[in-house]
């Protein structure tokens, strides 16, 4: 069964046109079609519900990966063999969704319509396939070397998260506002799990891993839909499947109860993180509302808490609201003295409860559909954004950039003040000095 849907590229002179099809148990082909660009993407995404005991070791795979296979037993064979596809690039991340952890695996290179081979996409998935499926393994077990490097490379990876002040108040507020809930663990896994990890163990998880996952495969190229298919049907293993189904993550929470946490560091800024729970479902049609409200709050320098907070009391250094899909979480984020801590948090609640009452006009929510759409067009603009946005479309609601758009353009004030009154503050975290 086949879906097709489209991508207006800016200005509308060429469309983008996105297939997707089911190929095997909880494996599916997006191929988006298009003459845009003079490169194509090929990337795979490997999907599994977020989980304590697994998270380490699944980070740690795609690195072993990239560090050789069979065929290119160092992570040099590979650069060479990527110079010989005309400097075609290869990388590996690992990231969360909502609950759920994804592994991605992607090369990206010329057209062979802007090189001398016509076996330029099949040359580049003969990699990716190497990289995935045929690992440098001795004896039934990774090579030893590198996964004793690769652990303590993420060991060094995990402490460093320390060293973004910013984003490591973000990534703790999480943790305490999730704290039951599989959200709060941490992408990269945990230290105290590598002293267990071996190149048996690891090998043997990466086995079960990629059998288990649901596979997203997206194509961003201008070769016919068919020959696509063809290829990677004939190219890719997905027997003796096992899938794991993804949950929908739960996003709606009553009762809630406010709660403080303080934490102390060797710091010069204060970071104060306030969690909001929207309790708005992405399939809600008010969570567009929320968004637009969102920007309207805190989405740039016209926005309520700059203005505010920033400009006229200047308690923070910066400040800015932040919306999580998948989750249906909103984040405040500022920067402050760490004597402004009771003053910041009182005058960033009035804005909340200003939105709540409707106190912005319309010149705002114009402002901010405007900046919205220009930022919703950006993504059109490379295949990496492109695979990105069909990856986060296919895991959620299933609307086009168009359909994006539409709604965004309907939304009214009355929607936004019902959205923002559905939010309830969940969270207090505040970095301060020792």
């Amino acid at each position: 069964m086949c879906r097709y849907s489209k991508l207006e590229l800016i200005g509308g002179i060429n469309l983008l046109k996105t297939t997707r099809e089911k190929i095997n148990d909880e494996v599916y082909l997006n191929i988006i079609n298009g003459d845009k660009f003079k490169t194509e993407l090929i990337s795979f995404y490997f999907i599994m519900p977020l989980n304590r005991s697994e998270v380490t070791k699944n980070t740690l795979v795609p690195l072993i990966l990239k560090r050789g296979t069979k065929q290119y037993n160092t992570s040099m064979d590979i650069e060479r063999r990527l110079e010989e596809l005309y400097g075609s690039d290869l990388s590996v991340s690992v990231n969360k969704k909502g609950e759920k952890h994804i592994i991605r695996f992607t090369i990206e290179g010329p057209r062979e319509d802007f090189v001398l081979s016509n076996d330029i996409l099949k040359n580049k998935l003969d990699v990716l396939k190497e990289l995935i499926y045929n690992p440098l393994v001795i004896d039934n077990k990774f090579k030893e070397e590198y996964v004793s490097q690769e652990k303590r490379n993420l060991k060094d990876r995990i402490s460093s998260r320390i060293n973004d002040k910013k984003q490591y108040s973000t990534t703790r507020c999480i943790e305490e506002m999730c704290k039951n809930e599989p959200y709060h663990i941490y992408k990269y896994g945990y230290i105290e799990d590598l002293e267990n990890i071996n190149s048996q163990n690891l090998y043997k998880h990466y086995l079960d891993f990629f059998k288990k996952s649901r596979v997203e495969i997206n194509v961003v190229s201008n070769i016919e839909k068919n020959e696509i298919k063809n290829i990677i049907k004939d190219y890719f293993p997905f027997d003796e499947r096992e899938s794991k189904l993804l949950k929908r993550e739960n996003v709606i929470k009553k009762d809630i109860e406010e709660k403080t946490v303080i934490e102390e560091m060797d710091i010069k800024q204060g970071k104060l993180t306030l969690g909001y729970r929207t309790n708005i479902p992405y399939e809600d049609d008010l969570y567009t509302a929320f968004l637009v409200g969102n920007h309207i709050l805190g989405g740039g320098p016209d926005s309520k808490l700059f203005i505010n907070v920033r400009e006229k009391e200047s308690l923070a250094y910066y400040i800015y609201s932040r919306g999580y899909k998948y989750k249906s979480l909103m984040l405040i984020s500022a920067g402050i003295e760490f004597d402004k801590y009771e003053s910041a948090l009182n005058i960033i609640k009035e804005q909340i409860e200003a939105m709540k009452k409707g106190e912005f006009e319309e010149k705002n929510i114009e402002q901010s559909k405007k900046a919205m759409i220009t930022s919703m067009k950006a993504v059109e603009d490379d295949t990496y954004s492109i695979s990105e946005f069909n990856l986060s479309k296919v895991l959620t609601d299933n609307q086009d950039i168009d359909e994006i758009i539409d709604s965004i353009n309907k939304v009214k004030k009355e929607d936004i003040i019902n959205s923002m009154n559905k939010i309830s503050l969940d969270t207090v975290y505040f970095l301060k000095n020792q």
